[in-house]
């Protein structure tokens, strides 16, 4: 379980085919500095497990669906990444209830700098756009944060993306802090809505009486 709060900015430095899946080794001084076998570190919002380590690296093995549902199969050696420990039992809640299990991708559509803040908007696929809110919490390359605007939902029988999106205004030290500063229209990243969402949308799907007022109240 994490939290969103990113701890440090790491760097992929190698790549290795593993059957279907890769090794990949990330220099991680300060998540290695606590961290043992088994150990779990969010690498750009995607929990990973820890296989090896040393004084600066940690080793870990990523299987083809993670790959394919994640931007973990575009990196490269020197690619940066986000980088955040498994949160402490005890410890603070500073973001929101992060898993590290991304739900898909979106791609940067837009960015608008300010004087204080960057205003990043990104896609979303369909099948996430019901779970995105404004104000509501959403992880971006393991990043918690606020949703400042979202697109309306598709207008009758539209299928598709349809053009859904939401924003998100960065602080300077989200920007500086995170890879998320680095961004530019056309980049994806790995998304992961909120855990609550989620769960309401699947008890919702097991009980559609709830989402009807035929029949009235149950």
């Amino acid at each position: 379980m994490f939290t969103g709060i990113i701890e440090e900015l790491g760097e992929i430095t190698a790549i290795e085919p593993s059957g279907d899946g890769v090794r990949l080794t990330v220099r991680a001084p300060k998540a290695v500095s606590d961290a043992g076998h088994g150990d779990s570190i969010a690498v750009s919002g995607v929990c990973l497990t820890v296989i090896a380590q040393d004084a600066e690296s940690f080793t870990a093995d990523v299987m083809k669906q993670t790959l394919d549902m994640s931007t973990l199969g575009g990196f490269g050696v020197g690619t940066p990444v986000n980088l955040e420990r498994a949160t402490a039992t005890g410890g603070r809640l500073g973001g929101h209830i992060v898993q590290g299990h991304v739900d898909g991708t979106g791609s940067v559509l837009e960015v608008r700098p300010g004087a204080q803040w960057s205003v990043v908007r990104v896609s979303l696929p369909a099948d996430l756009a019901p779970l995105v809110v404004d104000k509501g919490s959403i992880s971006v390359d393991g990043v918690s944060l606020t949703v400042s605007a979202v697109s309306d939902p598709p207008a009758g029988s539209e299928t598709g993306d349809a053009g859904q999106w939401f924003e998100v205004s960065l602080i300077p030290e989200t920007l500086a802090a995170t890879t998320l500063g680095g961004r530019s229209p056309g980049d994806r990243v790995n998304l992961e809505t909120d855990i609550l969402a989620r769960h309401v949308q699947r008890l919702l799907a097991f009980t559609p009486q709830y989402t009807s007022n035929e029949g009235g109240s149950r």
